[in-house]
């Protein structure tokens, strides 16, 4: 039996979030299906969408998770924020909300700004979540890789011809993924306006801070995230690019030091967005760590 797909909204602090969530199939009387181990919340990245966790939702779901991917204010089909804020704060009291609605703790896998807002949201509230994987962020960022990424992100402000070009310039930025032939999948996340593509989030994002960490002071964010990692008790993942410009050996390293219980994936051949540039190897390790640490420490 295939996962259950649902839509939904869910509420922010002050903004409606879109949101898909894949649940197990039940067990049935033929004994098809598996049993539900919890709830996973997944955050992307910034730029990104619900929709890059797609491989992910199902994978989790088919072994027994109840997956929810939410697109972060002012991305995909969440609102803009009304106000323009897009700090860290913001998405913080964001995932506070959310997990408040949920009604249990889910585990959260969030990758570069989602792994910050999950770093900080954990940190500064212990009994917000049950776990933690960060997907190639740290407390220690290289700004080189962070800069390069607000680049590209800039570089699309004046939208595409077409689906191609936005495809190509995808592929000249993340140049470990083997690219699609067809680049009409890119359509959730771009937007057709006066003849043009657009990427599919508020370019008042871009106002505040670097994508990964959103806050402009980066020696406050640092202290604040080092801050955080310290407080963290709940089973931790740190799933790092071997070829990522933005966690480098000696950041995870850091956050191991920070959180000695926290387990680290290196995966090899794989950049920032790692879990799209080889989601086989992500989607393995992620299982094989919510099954022998998470739900291991309820039984």
């Amino acid at each position: 039996m295939d996962p259950v797909i649902t839509q939904s909204e869910l509420r922010g602090a002050g903004v409606t979030l879109a949101a898909d969530r894949w649940d197990p199939p039940a067990p049935g009387a033929s004994g098809s299906g598996v049993d539900r181990k919890g709830v996973v919340l997944l955050l992307h990245g910034g730029g990104q969408t619900r929709h890059s966790w797609r491989n992910t939702g199902r994978s989790l779901a088919a072994d027994g998770w109840s997956t929810i991917a939410v697109d972060a204010r002012g991305h995909g089909d969440s609102q803009w924020a009304p106000d323009g804020d897009y700090g860290i704060d913001a998405l913080v009291a964001d995932l506070t909300s959310i997990v408040a609605e949920l009604g249990e703790k889910p585990v959260l896998v969030g990758a570069s700004m989602g792994g910050m807002t999950s770093l900080i949201g954990q940190g500064e509230n212990p009994d917000l979540a049950r776990g933690l994987v960060l997907v190639d962020i740290a407390p220690k960022v290289e700004t080189s890789g962070t800069a390069e990424i607000m680049a590209f992100m800039r570089s699309g402000l004046e939208g595409f011809p077409s689906l191609d070009e936005a495809a190509a310039a995808i592929a000249a930025y993340t140049p470990n993924r083997v690219r699609k032939p067809n680049p009409q999948g890119l359509r959730k996340n771009l937007r057709l306006r006066d003849g043009r593509w657009f990427w599919h989030w508020d370019p008042a994002f871009l106002r505040q801070g670097d994508e990964p960490t959103r806050q402009a002071d980066s020696i406050v964010r640092y202290e604040r995230a080092r801050k955080a990692a310290a407080a963290v008790t709940v089973p931790t993942m740190l799933v790092r690019g071997k070829e990522s410009h933005v966690v480098s050996e000696e950041g995870a390293k850091e956050l191991l030091e920070l959180i000695p219980s926290a387990k680290l994936i290196d995966v090899t051949g794989a950049g920032h967005m790692v879990a799209g540039d080889d989601n086989d190897v992500f989607s393995g390790g992620l299982k094989g760590f919510l099954d022998e640490d998470v739900v291991a420490v309820r039984r």
